[in-house]
């Protein structure tokens, strides 16, 4: 799985890694149980600091996408992925809230926002995504 970083975005860089594990998980191009790189590696790889990558794994790691041990290092979850309880949705909501009301001012409709919602959905369904 290739990582590309734009580190000009507004996005911070640690957010831009995780959101790229996630989907690279999603798609099937990690799969359960793989090992990742150390921090360390990972860092000197995409020529970053190390704290920026141990936090983007401190927060796979709490939302349960990998497991970090001493001795194993940093795995893909082999147990499955946690499912989409009641807290998730309302994150969801509350992520997707100021997207659509952003997208209504600047004149989108609402088919056109579920189409490319619909595109994107299938770009990780077509790829191995569960």
């Amino acid at each position: 799985m290739l990582i590309h970083l734009d580190l000009e975005a507004s996005d911070p860089i640690y957010n831009q890694l995780k959101n790229q594990i996630i989907a690279g998980i999603a798609k099937g191009e990690l799969v359960p149980g793989e090992r990742l790189p150390s921090v360390r590696a990972l860092a000197q790889d995409l020529g970053i600091n190390l704290h920026t990558v141990n936090k983007a794994y401190q927060q796979l790691k709490q939302d349960g996408f990998i497991l970090i041990h001493r001795q194993k290092g940093v795995v893909v979850q082999p147990d499955g992925f946690p499912e989409a309880d009641e807290e998730y949705w309302q994150g969801l909501q509350k992520t997707l809230h100021p997207l659509i009301a952003e997208a209504v001012c600047r004149g989108i409709k609402r088919e056109e926002f579920v189409d490319l919602c619909s595109e994107i959905f299938k770009e990780f369904e077509k790829q191995g995504g569960k």
